[in-house]
């Protein structure tokens, strides 16, 4: 007897094509894989290599590195590997590899999430640049189409104006460089109108003002509540039928953590989305890989690391 929740989608979340293709028009960028001697990020790597999409950089207890690459039958001989004990070494050496230029992307391995995210953000990594870092999901649905963006989902917990601002910046640079010349962004609200009560609205509104002055060849509406940001009927229904992103939306400026991260898994466990995430806003896009990822969603990440790694 089945017992699935009726709302939880039976399909399986795919890797988009397009991700792969685009991945591969640049440069394969070098991954520095923090703490890599576990089963995930090693067929994580393992996939994405062979997909060329990657060139791993080990950086861990070689012992586990090896072994784990042995289960595979992958022959990582080729590849370089730094011995480093415990989550915090490799953690620095895997980030100041990247702050100074050695490698092109920060993988997170078999490590905890504070600790990893506390080396690239140490000033003596390199890695921060000026802007805020924040996390970009591409969701992306199994019978294909465009993806649409969501930020921030998993990283910043209550995103002030600016943060949300630079958010909206790297949104629109990610839909560029998947190909989308003209993105729709919608500032998501319960409402699409400004009330008192209700601070995503009256926050909503004056990010899209800001971003409408700011950010050239694009389009943004905000506040928005979910159905109008999705439903071309209820843009027609609810009297928005001349709001160039109502209904389109290609990305979604969240107000903060929960709402975010609702949506994101809502899409994932009730339309079967495969989640594509990555950290913007350093030196070099962060991957931010998780148990409960999909091999699909997994690769989609390193995907979208690869296609920023070029594009900035």
């Amino acid at each position: 007897m089945n017992n699935e929740n009726k709302f939880i989608s039976g399909a399986d979340p795919i890797c988009p094509a397009d991700f792969l293709t685009r991945a591969k028009l640049g440069k394969v960028p070098r991954v520095a894989i923090a703490r890599a001697g576990a089963a995930l990020p090693m067929l994580a790597a393992y996939e994405a290599t062979n997909e060329g999409i990657m060139t791993p950089i080990f950086v861990g207890e070689a012992d586990d590195i090896n072994l784990e690459a042995s289960k595979l039958s992958w022959d990582i001989s080729n590849y370089k590997i730094i011995n480093a004990n415990g989550e915090t070494e490799a953690a620095s050496i895997s980030a100041n590899l990247c702050g100074v230029g050695e490698a092109d992307v920060l993988m997170k391995g078999q490590l905890h999430t504070d600790v990893f995210m506390k080396a690239a953000l140490n000033r003596d990594a390199g890695l921060r640049i000026g802007s805020k870092f924040v996390h970009l999901f591409a969701m992306s649905h199994p019978e294909g189409g465009p993806p649409i963006v969501i930020s921030d989902a998993a990283v910043n917990v209550n995103p002030d104006i600016e943060t949300r601002k630079d958010a909206t910046i790297s949104v629109v640079k990610l839909l560029n460089a998947l190909g989308i010349k003209h993105p729709k962004i919608a500032f998501l609200s319960a409402t699409e109108s400004v009330i008192p009560s209700v601070l995503s609205s009256i926050e909503g509104a004056e990010l899209s003002k800001w971003a409408k002055q700011q950010i050239p060849d694009a389009y943004f509406s905000g506040p928005l509540a979910l159905d109008l940001i999705l439903s071309e009927k209820s843009k027609v229904i609810k009297g928005l039928k001349d709001d160039p992103v109502a209904g389109f939306a290609n990305g979604i400026i969240v107000p903060e953590i929960v709402s975010g991260n609702t949506l994101f898994k809502s899409m994932v466990y009730m339309t079967g989305a495969c989640a594509g995430g990555i950290v913007v806003g350093g030196k070099v896009p962060i991957l931010l890989t998780s148990r409960a990822d999909s091999s699909a969603a997994r690769l989609s990440s390193i995907s979208l690391a690869s296609i920023w790694s070029n594009a900035n």
